[in-house]
């Protein structure tokens, strides 16, 4: 496992790169495929694999995965890679972010987390150890630190408090994943998270404090949780100047095609977001062109491509007919379109890196993808 930073942008903090896993390379900037349940949601493995998507990595949830099918089951299978039939890496999300959106179901002690299960309202507790545990069991490529994403607003003391904690749970959770070995004859790598709200000062130690422990990924948390998306790109600019140059920077979570470009722009390699295929499911696809919501009455009779560029073979018109119809293929359709356009903006994103024209080309991607068509 390593990270190589191939070319930095000469008027931006835009970077290029390849993290190296057991299971392949990944070349950055990189938009990760959201697989909560050991699946990207609606979209069928053949589908991933396709030329104009076949992401590099995709994630997992060690939350949902421990609930539901459970640990054993996936250490019986060998893994979630075989256990879902997937052979290029994967990064496991601790848990601490459901555990942020169960709020009034889950108790925050210094030991862990006791929370209940969104399936059937049984008990369970998540600490640093166990959660290594678990991730060393589901098997990924990169596992993250067990932290606590704090809301916004956040009171600064409860901000300072949280992250104080975090670094706790993170010293935790790097003594059990020294201590403990990979199941399946290949290295992982445990990312720790920064942390500290919207608060300049608390992300400034919190980043120090991170980069204290040896990793080759460093993860920015706690962003896109409803701050301001000025508040969003001023943290991650902050960071991002602390954070070791030769090193992968992850912010999780992130977002829209905006944010993304913006974030690359000041340094970010790795993302994550839900919105493709949840966006898609609810038929508001991203095209090369702008944004289009197949509800509308307009696409009737619009026989031109999803996507003149990444999606010729089905109609805006045939696709509209699909929802309007509630088959299952028009979500998938529209899921696939928009991992399609993901997968191309950080492809293109790099490309424009190493031309050295970037911003440039930023600029000019966003007057047209932020466009309402």
């Amino acid at each position: 496992m390593s990270f190589s930073l191939i070319h930095t942008d000469t008027k931006t903090k835009a970077r290029a790169g390849i993290l190296k896993t057991a299971h392949g390379d990944i070349q950055t900037p990189i938009f990760m495929p959201v697989g909560t349940a050991g699946t990207v949601k609606g979209v069928h493995r053949n589908f991933l694999s396709d030329k104009d998507i076949n992401p590099d990595i995709i994630l997992g949830n060690t939350y949902h995965l421990y609930l539901r099918p459970g640990t054993d089951t996936l250490q019986e299978a060998g893994g979630l890679h075989k256990f879902s039939s997937w052979d290029k890496p994967i990064l496991t999300d601790s848990g601490g972010y459901q555990v942020y959106s169960l709020s009034g179901k889950r108790k925050i002690k210094e030991e862990g987390v006791v929370f209940k299960s969104h399936i059937d309202g049984s008990k369970h507790q998540f600490t640093p150890e166990n959660v290594m545990d678990v991730q060393r069991k589901i098997g990924a490529d990169i596992i993250m630190a067990f932290d606590e994403c704090t809301p916004y607003p956040c009171e600064k003391d409860y901000a300072l408090k949280s992250m104080k904690m975090t670094h706790r749970w993170l010293d935790r959770c790097f003594s059990q994943f020294i201590n403990t070995k990979g199941l399946y004859g290949y290295d992982q790598i445990l990312a720790p998270i920064i942390q500290g709200s919207v608060y300049d000062d608390l992300r400034v130690k919190s980043a120090e404090y991170v980069c204290s422990h040896e990793s080759d990924v460093y993860a920015i948390g706690g962003l896109s949780v409803g701050e301001p998306h000025e508040d969003m790109y001023r943290i991650t600019d902050l960071v991002t100047d602390i954070l070791p140059k030769q090193k992968a920077r992850y912010l999780m979570g992130v977002g829209t095609p905006e944010n993304i470009l913006e974030c690359i722009e000041r340094g970010v390699d790795m993302f994550d977001c839900v919105m493709p295929t949840r966006n898609g499911r609810n038929g508001n696809i991203f095209t090369t062109e702008g944004t289009i919501n197949l509800k509308n009455k307009k696409w009737e009779r619009d026989f031109s491509p999803i996507d003149p560029l990444l999606t010729t073979d089905y109609t805006r018109a045939y696709a509209k007919h699909m929802f309007k119809a509630n088959e299952m293929l028009g979500p998938i359709l529209a899921s696939i379109q928009n991992l399609r356009f993901y997968i191309w903006l950080v492809r293109s994103a790099r490309e424009a890196i190493l031309r050295g024209d970037f911003h440039e080309w930023k600029v000019q991607t966003l007057n047209k993808v932020n466009r309402r068509l």
